[in-house]
């Protein structure tokens, strides 16, 4: 029995798997808008001295601080090199978006990417100087002082969340182009068949 053809690379049946670039590139625009613009409200509506709004009976309150670390307060102080690590993050995941097919991780690299820029943008044009800019934090859970839960704001919130579906999609086997990596290719699958005895 004659074994069917594969398509070859030049034939025209034959296409590439289509990349997720306006997924990638929308979910990133969508985080850094909210971002930015929750951040203008912020400053316009609340003082870094008011005892902030309470919400949900005291689950969620609405504060300004300022924050010279990384998400959540982290390396407070370091914003120098923060800063420096950011723009390589953003570099590094705009370039890899590029070979991306898989919607899930179009995603999950969107709301970094988006939660990194809001956050390098506080840093290179807030107060006290360029690249030296202090990062505005407005959520505190439980309590109006950061002192239950770290301060953030919704581009640490896009980051965290982006980086746990990363974390999951790779803990499921899924890679960028979608499939699950115990997955054989289609060639190889096809060559793995046993071949069927004539008659």
């Amino acid at each position: 029995m004659t074994q069917p053809l594969l398509p070859q690379p030049g034939d025209v049946g034959a296409r590439k798997p289509r990349t997720r670039m306006r997924a990638f590139v929308a979910t990133a625009v969508i985080a850094l808008v909210a971002d930015l613009i929750s951040k203008i409200l912020v400053v316009a509506h609340i003082k870094p001295q008011d005892a902030g709004t309470r919400l949900l009976g005291g689950a969620v309150y609405l504060v300004q601080t300022r924050n010279s670390g990384a998400a959540f307060s982290v390396g407070t102080g370091a914003t120098v090199v923060l800063t420096i690590i950011s723009v390589i993050v953003v570099v590094v995941i705009a370039r890899a978006a590029r070979r991306l097919t898989s919607r899930g991780w179009a995603i999950a690299l969107g709301l970094v990417l988006g939660g990194a820029l809001g956050n390098l943008i506080d840093r290179l044009f807030r107060a006290p100087s360029p690249g030296k800019g202090h990062v505005v934090d407005w959520i505190s859970l439980f309590a109006n002082d950061g002192h239950v839960w770290p301060i953030f704001n919704l581009a640490d919130s896009a980051i965290v969340i982006g980086g746990a579906t990363a974390v999951a999609l790779s803990l499921l086997g899924v890679d960028f182009n979608g499939a699950r990596n115990h997955e054989l290719p289609q060639s190889d699958a096809v060559s793995e068949k046993p071949a069927s005895s004539d008659g």
